[in-house]
């Protein structure tokens, strides 16, 4: 195994990692049940600093996703 082989092969662990808890730091799309029963106040404010946060999460997301394919593809056609 090359020397690229095994920084390429860190990298895209790292990748890995990074989508996972990109993943689990987004926030779930509704709030259920319990949020429609308990009445969840949020200010106009809270509300739109959770979607700016989790639209940067979605946007980092799909690049290190991209970024973790392009790394799986290059490794199989470099082994």
């Amino acid at each position: 195994m090359s020397a690229w082989m095994i920084i390429l092969t860190i990298i895209q662990l790292l990748s890995a990692l990074a989508v996972v808890a990109v993943v689990l730091f987004q926030s779930g799309k509704s709030a259920g049940l319990s949020g429609a029963i308990g009445g969840v106040a949020d200010t106009f404010l809270a509300k739109n600093k959770a979607k700016d946060v989790d639209a940067k999460l979605a946007r980092m997301t799909k690049w290190i996703a991209i970024a973790f394919v392009v790394l799986t593809l290059l490794l199989n056609i470099l082994a």
